[in-house]
């Protein structure tokens, strides 16, 4: 039972960068690896989804684009019920909704039926796993909070190595119905052990926090909502449309497919290595040097090559998403306050389900009606260029 027992006989929180705060963390983690990576081994699904329902990689790269929509602009809601309710309650949620939305699409008759139990399911149990989460560590933590958020979101990393490849293999062996049916059961099933650990941070001392309507008055508020949606457009196509070109070129399914679980390894490496240059360079030039590394990345898809340099560009790409992901919360904590984290994250997360809901479509789109990507590439390179002229900017009178 958590917390220790006072002289009295009263149960009362444990302290903040305690032992039961990495437990936390363990728990966070755990819930980003299952939901993350069941969420970005959707690349796996795309070809077989769209065969069996006769669709474009456009059309069905819009189940990917709702999933995302849903899980940001949950996060809005999710991280308001998680500072009011607590974490227990949220989880929970999330694992029935991810069990049966992915149950569901295993009997899909139809893409706009696919569309809605997998983008609604998948969204909501990612919503409620991924910003309530971020927020209940980094209430548990103050030295070491850029370490813990670093070490949960390594979840999302790993989770994306495991679980794509594995999906994949999946897909192969039972076809694409059956391997959601796992990949939903075996991941309710986490989040709902998940549910049982966590528990609300102790209320920590000092200035309250910035309410979200008064965040959205705040010039960089702003700046970093519109910098983190312009650069989303560009970030999840890869997650994606990068197995499809990778195939294109002559690279067998699986090895495609497990260019997204380098991006994840890669990710992972991210999370910790920036959060140590964080903790030297100040979080928000950290951060903006993540901007910088991921717009730089897309050169190296533009410039083609074989599978090498494929790898590379998931390296690159997944070092700054890892610590885009990592460093963005301490960012927010430090300039607004942590007493309405879940809020503040999950309204300004949302800016990543505009992007990333246009941006795999719309990619696929262009390479459908093109039948090439270096449009869509160089568009991804484009407006990754223009997040980071926008991020500059934020801490700047």
């Amino acid at each position: 039972m958590p917390g220790v027992v006072s002289s009295l006989g009263m149960r009362v929180p444990a302290p903040v960068d305690s032992g039961r705060s990495w437990v936390v963390v363990a728990a966070a983690f755990a819930g980003m690896f299952v939901s993350f990576g069941i969420l970005y081994s959707f690349g796996a699904f795309l070809g077989p989804m769209a065969e069996e329902f006769g669709s474009g990689r456009g059309a069905t790269s819009s189940v990917f684009a709702l999933t995302s929509l849903t899980y940001f602009g949950l996060g809005a809601l999710s991280g308001a019920a998680v500072d009011r309710y607590g974490p227990r309650r949220v989880l929970a949620v999330g694992a029935l909704a991810l069990g049966a939305g992915l149950v569901a699409t295993s009997l899909a008759a139809e893409l706009w039926i696919g569309l809605l139990t997998y983008g609604l399911g998948v969204g909501i149990g990612v919503a409620c796993a991924y910003v309530p989460m971020v927020a209940v560590v980094s209430g548990w933590f103050e030295r070491r909070r850029t370490l813990a958020i670093g070490v949960a979101v390594t979840g999302v990393g790993l989770g994306t190595l495991a679980v794509a490849p594995l999906a994949a293999a999946l897909v192969e062996e039972l076809g694409w119905r059956r391997a959601h049916l796992v990949l939903g059961l075996a991941g309710a099933a986490v989040l709902a052990v998940c549910a049982l650990v966590v528990e609300r941070p102790p209320v920590q001392p000092g200035p309250a926090a910035l309410t979200v309507r008064a965040a959205v008055r705040n010039r960089d508020y702003r700046r970093l909502y519109l910098a983190s949606a312009l650069l989303t457009v560009a970030l999840f196509v890869p997650f994606v449309h990068l197995p499809g070109y990778a195939v294109g070129i002559g690279v067998a399914p699986v090895a495609a497919v497990a260019l997204v679980g380098v991006i994840g390894a890669a990710s992972t490496v991210g999370r910790l290595l920036l959060g140590v240059v964080a903790a030297r360079t100040g979080a928000l030039r950290a951060f903006q040097a993540c901007f910088v590394t991921m717009a730089a990345s897309f050169v190296l898809w533009l410039l083609g090559g074989g599978y090498g340099v494929l790898v590379a560009f998931a390296v690159v790409l997944g070092v700054g998403y890892g610590g885009f992901v990592a460093i963005g919360p301490a960012v927010v904590a430090e300039r607004f306050g942590t007493t309405r984290l879940g809020g503040l994250l999950g309204a300004l997360y949302t800016s990543a389900g505009i992007g990333s809901a246009v941006g795999a479509p719309l990619a696929g789109a262009v390479v459908d009606a093109s039948g090439s990507y270096t449009p869509a590439i160089a568009g991804c390179l484009a407006l990754g260029a223009a997040a980071c002229c926008v991020v500059l900017t934020v801490g700047r009178s």
